[in-house]
């Protein structure tokens, strides 16, 4: 294996993570759902939820930690809300449905959420609200993850990266995106660390005396072991609002968990007593809110627009030459993405060829 960095094409790349899907016994439909996700990621340039999760949901299915044909259960069920189970499905498969379903209750009743429980990882927790905003809504989808973040004035992993994602339409020529988890930074930015043989912050990670790590595959280990844990948004103590960022996580924790009568902290680990495998059993919470149930569509993406303009226009501080709003950097690296292919760092691609051959799948010649 070359030890350079190649580039795939975004069609052929996606295809392939469909194809892999497949072999793995997930039927064709939902295979196309899951690669659409991964690969959205990708084309964000958010290198931690794309390819680079693949051999890790292969992994999962291979072991019996996700099961490859998705069971989506609707277990309670009112005119705007509903509870669904997972069944240990493939995330992607389960988020897509389950948004889908939110936007469905919010053409009828104005708003619809749903509740999910005993689910797995399902990509970017941005792509769901960009399902509601594509459909002229306001989306909002928020997910509890294995335990990695510290309590504020603690050291041991006990929440998950728990990211909050917000879209909505605007009258420009994307939406507005916000994702981002409620820790400084998350578990796949050292996983990308890691391939890339390139070391974290200081300030990111915690041992268990409270000195800050940097080594990935350090923090990698730490994370799976309980001796290391992330920062909360804001750091360490109080003084930059550490504190806030862990109340987010707890938020985002009870959304995922409470309503749904489901699993919780280390119930997530996917790990037994003994030190088996098991299922993740995580918990997502969806919202779609109708736009036209409050305003016309047109005036709520004007009004949008002008506040994301408002911003951009407002004065620089020295030295920097703009101003962005959530999502401008991920659709402007979309295009870019398209045009260029997906970069596959050296050890992603032994991941690629492992995969490839296990399967067979034996008409993709990489160059690699």
């Amino acid at each position: 294996m070359t030890e350079t960095v190649k580039v795939l094409p975004v069609n052929v790349l996606q295809q392939f993570m469909q194809d892999v899907f497949v072999g793995l016994g997930v039927p064709a439909d939902e295979a196309a759902i899951s690669a659409q996700i991964l690969i959205q990621s990708d084309l964000f340039g958010i290198e931690s939820h794309g390819v680079g999760r693949l051999k890790m949901y292969y992994d999962r299915i291979k072991n019996g930690q996700h099961r490859p044909v998705t069971q989506f259960e609707i277990v309670k069920e009112a005119p705007a809300t509903a509870v669904v189970d997972g069944h240990h499905g493939v995330g992607m498969v389960i988020g897509y449905k389950a948004m889908n379903l939110a936007i469905e209750k919010a053409r009828v009743y104005g708003m619809g959420s749903v509740a999910v429980r005993n689910s797995t990882h399902f990509g970017i927790d941005g792509y769901y609200p960009l399902m509601a905003a594509r459909a002229g809504m306001i989306g909002m989808s928020f997910t509890n993850a294995r335990p990695s973040i510290a309590p504020t004035f603690g050291v041991q992993p006990m929440l998950g990266t728990n990211p909050i994602a917000f879209g909505c339409p605007t009258d420009e020529a994307n939406p507005f995106l916000y994702d981002a988890a409620t820790s400084i930074t998350q578990r796949g930015k050292f996983e990308t660390l890691e391939r890339k043989g390139q070391p974290g912050k200081a300030g990111w990670v915690t041992d268990q005396q409270g000195n800050f790590l940097t080594d990935a595959s350090e923090v990698l280990k730490g994370l799976t072991q309980d001796t290391a844990a992330l920062l909360p948004l804001g750091g360490a103590g109080e003084d930059l609002g550490g504190h806030k960022g862990y109340g987010l996580a707890t938020i985002v924790e009870i959304l995922s968990a409470s309503l749904q009568g489901g699993a919780f902290l280390h119930a997530l680990t996917g790990i037994t007593p003994d030190g088996g495998k098991t299922h993740f059993q995580l918990g997502h919470f969806f919202m779609a809110i109708n736009v036209e149930s409050f305003t016309d569509l047109d005036s709520f993406k004007k009004t949008t627009g002008d506040i994301l303009r408002a911003l951009r226009a407002s004065r620089k501080a020295p030295d920097q030459p703009r101003i962005y709003t959530a999502g401008e950097k991920e659709f402007e690296k979309e295009i870019e993405v398209r045009q260029t292919g997906v970069a596959i760092v050296p050890k992603l691609q032994q991941d690629l060829l492992t995969m490839r051959d296990e399967l067979g799948l034996t008409q993709y010649q990489f160059g690699f």
